[in-house]
């Protein structure tokens, strides 16, 4: 992986950061979504740092995707730090009703805007912040019970802000996915690369397959050996390469035939076939 910054922050994201800020004093609640298999490269420090004052709810999205062992110990990392954490399948009907009565709970606690009666004045907005392809048009499709928001499996997708109406009980207001301007940390823009998060053309498929593999080969092995009925002890990322494009009939010169393999292992890494896969713990750094 190149040690040189990544710097990936499109017009559009400039100026939903722009407008983050204008409204922020409109905001009573930041529902931050991020990704489970990777929560502290897909949580985003510009956008907590200018919401910082607001009362916070973390949404671990693609839970069915991420190792569970893992996964507890982030939920129980956030909450040391007495952050609202949830964590689930987007499109779990009882997951999207836990993060309604979460939003309920976290905005009964604002005696600001109570009558004397407890009756507030007015719903909260809930302002829907999250990087990239992380689900935040589905979840607000999901508590709306509409289509509100377009859905597309890329980033980039939602251009601009929008306000929708959840029973009258809050009122969500949607952004495009936002990274920072400058991830220092290659570690994070590496996760975020492999999550799908960033454009293919930012890190080269090349790079990225040979990274994940490393990683599954050295973490996740019998993951591996189950989904590509690997017989051979497998050594290194060119040998797993071979091995699956022959597990799986692909032909061509060994060039092409590496190529493949690798989109096919990336592809089927991110829609979660491996296996139940996470990149990141709390404690690593």
């Amino acid at each position: 992986m190149s040690q040189k910054n990544i710097h990936w922050f499109p017009g559009h994201m400039q100026k939903a950061l722009r407008l983050i800020k204008e409204r922020l004093k409109l905001v009573d609640i930041v529902l931050e979504l991020c990704d489970a298999r990777a929560p502290r490269s897909s949580l985003n420090e510009v956008l907590r740092d200018i919401t910082k004052h607001k009362k916070r709810i973390i949404v671990l999205t693609k839970n069915d995707l991420a190792d569970q062992n893992i996964t507890n110990k982030w939920v129980e990392y956030l909450s040391d730090k007495q952050v609202s954490t949830l964590f689930g399948n987007l499109n779990d009907n009882r997951f999207i009703n836990e993060i309604k009565a979460e939003i309920a709970r976290v905005w009964s606690q604002n005696e600001a805007k109570t009558l004397p009666d407890g009756h507030k004045i007015l719903p909260p907005n809930v302002l829907v912040v999250g990087i990239p392809n992380v689900g935040k048009s589905t979840l607000i499709n999901k508590l709306s019970g509409r289509k509100a928001a377009s859905v597309a499996n890329r980033p980039g997708h939602t251009k601009n802000q929008q306000y929708i109406n959840v029973d009258r009980s809050f009122i969500l207001i949607d952004t495009p996915g936002i990274l920072p301007p400058n991830y220092e940390n290659k570690n994070y823009i590496h996760n975020l690369a492999l999550l799908g998060t960033i454009r293919e053309e930012i890190l080269p498929i090349e790079t990225l397959s040979v990274d994940l593999a490393t990683f599954l080969l050295d973490k996740y092995y019998p993951l591996l050996q189950t989904r590509y009925d690997l017989k051979e002890k497998i050594n290194n990322p060119h040998e797993l390469f071979i091995s699956i494009a022959k597990r799986r009939g692909i032909l061509g010169d060994e060039l092409e035939v590496v190529n493949r393999t690798q989109s096919l292992l990336l592809t089927e890494f991110r829609n979660g076939l491996i296996g139940p896969i996470s990149l990141e713990t709390p404690h690593e750094k």
